[in-house]
């Protein structure tokens, strides 16, 4: 006699998932950053880096036909804002810009592409914020799961399952 394993739809979000949801962000304020939910919804493979880690940790667990709204603190999200991060670059390396505070800028950087935010211009120097412009923020991560399958992986066995409960 045959044994039924598990349910496609009780399938719960961990390693080798796939998954397809409709999210949106929010700051605390309510004031949408970003959403799926008036196009397609998105799908991502558990792991693949897609997804911040701390936006994963809190789908772990959660199945097809969950919905939750989470806070997230900046450390799950975009992580905390570092004084570090903050430059003063000299204002001739924006020869040809017209510059003024919020002015998004890039330089060449020893991982790609690195973009700033010019946040106050001085007469010599140009100060900018190299922080996620969400770094420091809390994020209300507005999130339907709409299905969760395997994901392809040849190196890995068919099974999607997470042995956490749901982070609420």
């Amino acid at each position: 006699m045959s044994e039924l394993i598990s349910r496609a739809g009780d399938r719960r979000i961990g390693e080798n998932c796939r998954v397809r949801l409709h999210f949106s962000l929010h700051l605390e304020s309510g004031e949408e950053i970003d959403t799926t939910r008036r196009g397609d919804a998105a799908t991502f493979d558990f792991g693949d880096g897609q997804l911040m880690p701390g936006f994963e940790a809190a789908l772990l667990g959660m199945k097809a036909g969950d919905d939750a709204q989470l806070l997230l603190s900046p450390e799950q999200a975009f992580g905390q804002h570092r004084q570090e991060n903050v430059q003063l670059l000299e204002r001739e390396r924006f020869a040809g810009l017209e510059l003024e505070p919020g002015l998004m800028v890039s330089f060449a950087g020893p991982g790609g592409e690195l973009p700033g935010v010019v946040t106050r211009i001085f007469e010599e120097r140009v100060e900018v914020d190299f922080n996620h412009p969400l770094a420091g923020r809390n994020i209300v991560f507005d999130v339907s799961i709409l299905d969760v399958t395997d994901a392809p992986n040849p190196d890995q066995p068919d099974h999607c399952q997470s042995e956490r409960p749901p982070v609420r």
